[in-house]
C-alpha cells in the first residue's frame, strides 16, 4: 500500500518540482516534521526505507531536486548548483508552512542542510548530515566526476545492478545481488526505449565537473550554524569524501553533535542500516 502522497511545488524560475509527502499519523501532527534531502545523483526514493519508518510518528517530506526523479529538468544547466537547489527547497518550505523541522541530508543534501541552517536558523530543529562535511576530500570528488553525467543504459535490472556494482562496489564490498538491484531501483528508471537508465538529467554534471576540488569554499561557518541544535553526523568508514579527521573537527566544533562511523561502508550510507536508524531516532527524541 502506498504510504505517501505525490505532490508538487514550483521553483522561483517556474519549474514543476515533485515531493513525496508522508503524512503524520493521528496524534503525530505536533511532532517536528522531517525534511529528507538526497545526494547529487539520487532522488526521493533514496529514503524508501527510512521515510516510512520515521512517518510512524511524524510527517516526512522527501523532495526530488530539480532534474531528478519526477521533478522537471532545468532549462539552463547552470542552475544545477547547491545555491539554486537550496532556493528551491526554501520555496517548498514556504509553500508547506514549515515552522520548524529536522533535516536529513545525504552528501549534497548534507551541504544543503548546512546552508539552510545559515539562512533560516530558527527553523532548524536538528539535522542528520550523511557522509559530508565542511571539507570534501579531493579524491572522492574526482571519483564522482568519473561517473556523473555519463548516459549509461542496461537491458534489464540485473544488468543495471551489475553495472552499478562495477561503479560503486568499492564503497559497498561483499554485497549480494539483491542489494544492488535494490539500489538500482532507487537510482534508476526505465527509459522511453525500455532500457534502464539513471533517473536524472545528465546535464546536472556540467557545473559539478567545472568545480575545482582544490579550490573549495570555506564551509566551516555554515557548519557552525548547526552547532546550536542536535546533529548526527554519519560517516562511512570507507568514505573517500568525508575523512575521519574532518569528522573529528566537526564534532569538536559542535558540542551537541553525535558522530557515527559505519565500518565497511563507503560513500554514502543508505541510512537504513540498523545503527543509522537507531541514531536518527535518538536524535529525533531530542527534538520533540
Amino acid at each position: 500500500m502506498k504510504v505517501f502522497e505525490d505532490r508538487f511545488w514550483s521553483s522561483r524560475d517556474g519549474l514543476k518540482l515533485h515531493f513525496r509527502d508522508y503524512p503524520a499519523p493521528e496524534g503525530g501532527e505536533s511532532r517536528v516534521p522531517v525534511l529528507c534531502l538526497h545526494g547529487l545523483t539520487r532522488n526521493a526514493r533514496d529514503f524508501d526505507v527510512l521515510a516510512p519508518r520515521l512517518a510512524r510518528e511524524r510527517r516526512v517530506i522527501c523532495p526530488d531536486l530539480r532534474g531528478r526523479g519526477d521533478s522537471e529538468y532545468a532549462r539552463d544547466s547552470k542552475t544545477y548548483t547547491p545555491v539554486r537547489y537550496g532556493d528551491d527547497v526554501l520555496a517548498l518550505i514556504e509553500q508547506e508552512g514549515l515552522e520548524r523541522f529536522v533535516i536529513v541530508g545525504t552528501s549534497l543534501g548534507g551541504l544543503m542542510a548546512m546552508g539552510l541552517a545559515a539562512l533560516i536558523p530558527d527553523k532548524i530543529a536538528g539535522a542528520v548530515v550523511n557522509d559530508v562535511g565542511p571539507r570534501l576530500e579531493p579524491a572522492g570528488l574526482e571519483r564522482i566526476k568519473g561517473y556523473v553525467g555519463q548516459g549509461r543504459s542496461w537491458p534489464t535490472w540485473v544488468h543495471a545492478a551489475r553495472g552499478l556494482e562495477d561503479l560503486q562496489g568499492s564503497a559497498f564490498p561483499g554485497q549480494p545481488l539483491d542489494f544492488w538491484i535494490g539500489m538500482a531501483k532507487r537510482l534508476m528508471t526505465v527509459g522511453g526505449n525500455g532500457r534502464v537508465v539513471f533517473d536524472y538529467d545528465m546535464k546536472i554534471a556540467e557545473p559539478f565537473l567545472a568545480f575545482d576540488p582544490n579550490a573549495q569554499p570555506d564551509l566551516w561557518g555554515a557548519w557552525a550554524a548547526l552547532a546550536a541544535v542536535p546533529v548526527l553526523v554519519v560517516r562511512g568508514g570507507l568514505s573517500d569524501l568525508l575523512s575521519a579527521a574532518t569528522l573529528a573537527e566537526m564534532l569538536r566544533r559542535a558540542p551537541l553533535a553525535e558522530g557515527l562511523t559505519l565500518e565497511g561502508i563507503g560513500h554514502a550510507p543508505s541510512l537504513d542500516e540498523p545503527e543509522s536508524v537507531a541514531a536518527i531516532e535518538r536524535l529525533l527524541a531530542r527534538t520533540a
